[in-house]
């Protein structure tokens, strides 16, 4: 049975023409940087998550790089972020010259821990960056709590995350600024990198779209320090195809998670849950297991693609000893990087390829591989 971890090709074949036709019009228009689709998008994206402004940009990386310029953050500032996470997250922080200052997780879901939040703030923290992992929202109302508190920023890392909702509400919108991933692996994702900022303060809104394009609202006057990071028009055709059918393929996922779970009971791994209030759209489905590295091993022999998101967390990678972590400094953290192993997840995923994948991992834990 041929697998895939992510199955780009048969979604793309689910709305081939549509996407193709999206293609076409764009190269026959000539109009390939910042063409009327790239608007069409920010607008269709706002609406979809309930927020006032959407703002296009190169990639979820530049989303949360000028969603932090544009809050003036830079050298001696402390953003507050979680160290179990892919790079971006701490990486645009000390691109900026500001420090990232780490805090451990929950166990319940993977994301950052609200209750050790305020103990690490001090007069130099600018910002918190929670991140919804594996598309789980992270605990909104808490972590918005402290931060009107202490009168500090919260930007939204909702790369894995587009249409979770937290109680009710869409996830993106709840601080100064949300950031999107369009990733091709992503729930929504492009065919090729993209990335979108979404915020419901005008001011805000208009100093991220400069910031996207050079510093500038005007041709060749500059009133901000900016980058180039425009969303590619052809980018945005294929995302508003795609984003009609965004609720239908998170369905997907959902139903996809829940047979895992039923076909995974009894065996010794913690499947996701989903916490009360919570709309989990399953960008990845991850376990902890027991004998992890052993299973990953058994999965590589049957030709089963799985991954570890992510074997070495952010303060114990090399790049950033400066900032002086050590090893048992975020101790659940460190233990979920043993544990943890994402199976294969997406829109098109059906049973039966589910069925082989389980029975494959049953057939490891008794012994009968």
């Amino acid at each position: 049975m041929k697998l895939q971890m992510v199955d780009l090709l048969t979604q793309y074949d689910s709305i081939k023409n549509e996407i193709d036709t999206a293609v076409l019009d764009v190269i026959r228009s000539g109009q390939y940087i910042l063409g009327k689709e790239v608007k069409e998008l920010e607008e269709n994206i706002a609406k979809y998550l309930g927020s006032e402004y959407a703002v296009g940009c190169a990639s979820g990386t530049d989303a949360l790089q000028i969603a932090m310029m544009a809050l003036n953050i830079g050298p001696g500032d402390e953003v507050i972020t979680t160290a179990f996470t892919f790079v971006a997250t701490a990486e645009t922080i000390a691109l900026l010259g500001a420090k990232p200052v780490y805090v451990d997780i929950r166990e319940t879901d993977y994301n950052i821990d609200p209750s050790k939040i305020e103990s690490a703030i001090t007069d130099k923290t600018k910002a918190i960056i929670p991140v919804h992992l594996y598309g789980h929202p992270a605990p909104m109302d808490e972590i918005m709590e402290i931060a009107k508190k202490h009168n500090i920023a919260v930007i939204e890392d909702t790369a894995q995350a587009i249409g979770a909702e937290y109680n009710g509400t869409k996830v993106g919108t709840f601080g100064p600024f949300g950031c999107i991933s369009f990733f091709p692996s992503k729930n929504l994702g492009a065919f090729g990198d993209g990335g979108m900022i979404t915020t419901d303060d005008e001011t805000l809104a208009r100093k991220a779209r400069m910031i996207t394009n050079h510093g500038s609202s005007e041709r060749y006057k500059h009133s901000e320090i900016g980058v180039n990071s425009r969303l590619d028009t052809i980018q945005a055709a294929i995302l508003l195809v795609k984003l009609k059918y965004l609720d239908t393929w998170n369905d997907n996922r959902r139903q996809a998670a829940s047979r895992y779970s039923d076909l995974l009971k009894g065996l010794p791994v913690t499947t996701p849950g989903e916490l009360r209030g919570s709309y989990h759209i399953y960008h990845q489905y991850t376990l902890r297991c027991e004998q992890r590295d052993a299973l990953s091993n058994h999965l590589k022999e049957k030709n089963i693609p799985h991954a570890i998101y992510y074997p070495i967390p952010l303060h114990l990678q090399e790049a950033y000893t400066y900032l002086g972590y050590s090893k048992g400094d975020l101790p659940v953290t460190e233990k979920l990087t043993d544990e943890v192993l994402s199976l294969p997840m997406h829109s098109e995923l059906t049973g039966e390829q589910q069925q082989f994948i389980t029975n494959t991992i049953t057939e490891f834990y008794n012994g009968t591989n």
